[in-house]
């Protein structure tokens, strides 16, 4: 596989971008420029919040203008870097797209232990929440109205890393390797996005009563022996702020009773894509994901699965901790 030129980073606030982004441009001995640091620089400047400056962009086209211009001419440079900015991937071909994620939870846990300054400063760890999604949903309609593009489209991207759990150092390696062609080439050549996921955050789709050899010690062993990074990609469907097996839930399993913070998969439908006989990547989330499911996977793996919408408006939803009928 062919080194690319740079590494664009973009992802969740609060996801790591930062930290991961100056380890891997200090490692690979290239410049690092942050459109965030700008971004801030330019709020303080206005005596703004983050926020209020995200908002104010919404209508004054000239802010996002004088840092497109800047993304555009460091593009057309050919200089190999590494770039964090939220819109580095659309204006970057040449480059490996990386697209960090995180627990919103844990993001704001993060956000909140940062120094705070006049940009960005938060009273409560649900302030922060709040603020950081509000934040995040003002930049997606800003970018789907003035770019015509949709940041939340994992297709956009090369890489997506969840790093809700996993070590930085263990997120840098990753990157480094799909960087310099020793990670999932086929995925990553063939079919991008790579997906490596937190196994503590992916759904199954498949009662875990249902699947036979989970608690095969030879399977589990050799997936403990072997890594993630031997672990064969798992078939993955995306949902809204949702990841589910499709295929692969032996894997999945024996990731998680080996205590691996991240593993393989390669997307084959999100949003409104076909997944699985005509159903939509949606609609086999909602048909497949039931309250009882995954209680009995949380149960049987000892992890927590926060129930997603439909399941908590569904009229048989059992809340974590009440009986399931039937088991």
């Amino acid at each position: 596989m062919t080194v690319r030129q740079s590494i664009v980073f973009n992802g969740d606030l609060g996801s790591g971008k930062s930290t991961v982004s100056v380890e891997i441009a200090e490692r690979l001995g290239m410049r690092r420029v942050s459109v965030g640091d700008l971004y801030r620089q330019m709020a303080q400047e206005r005596q703004m919040t983050a926020l209020q400056l995200n908002l104010h962009a919404e209508l004054d086209q000239a802010v996002d203008g004088y840092v497109d211009q800047l993304q555009r001419d460091i593009a057309a440079s050919g200089e190999p870097l590494v770039m964090d900015s939220r819109l580095a991937w659309h204006f970057f071909t040449d480059a490996l797209k990386v697209h960090m994620i995180t627990e919103p939870g844990e993001a704001a846990r993060r956000v909140l232990l940062r120094p705070s300054g006049p940009a960005e400063s938060y009273a409560s760890l649900e302030e922060a929440k709040a603020r950081l999604k509000e934040r995040s949903d003002s930049e997606r309609n800003r970018f789907l109205v003035r770019y015509g593009v949709d940041k939340a489209r994992l297709r956009n991207y090369d890489l997506v890393c969840d790093t809700t759990r996993a070590a930085p150092t263990e997120v840098i390696a990753h990157i480094i390797d799909a960087y310099e062609g020793r990670l999932a080439t086929d995925v990553l050549r063939d079919a991008p996005p790579l997906l490596m996921l937190d196994p503590a955050r992916v759904y199954p789709t498949e009662d875990v009563h249902n699947l036979r050899g989970l608690w095969e010690s030879d399977l589990v062993e050799a997936v403990g022996a072997a890594g993630d990074q031997a672990l064969e990609p798992l078939s993955i469907g995306y949902s809204g702020e949702y990841f589910f097996v499709v295929d692969g839930h032996r894997r999945l399993s024996a990731a998680l009773q080996n205590g691996f913070t991240l593993v393989p998969g390669r997307l084959v439908a999100e949003a409104d894509e076909p997944v699985v006989g005509g159903l939509t990547a949606a609609e086999y989330f909602t048909r497949q994901v039931r309250a009882g499911t995954v209680h009995d996977w949380e149960a049987a793996h000892k992890i927590e699965l926060a129930l997603p919408e439909h399941v908590l408006r569904a009229p048989d939803a059992v809340l974590a901790g009440d009986a399931v009928a039937g088991h």
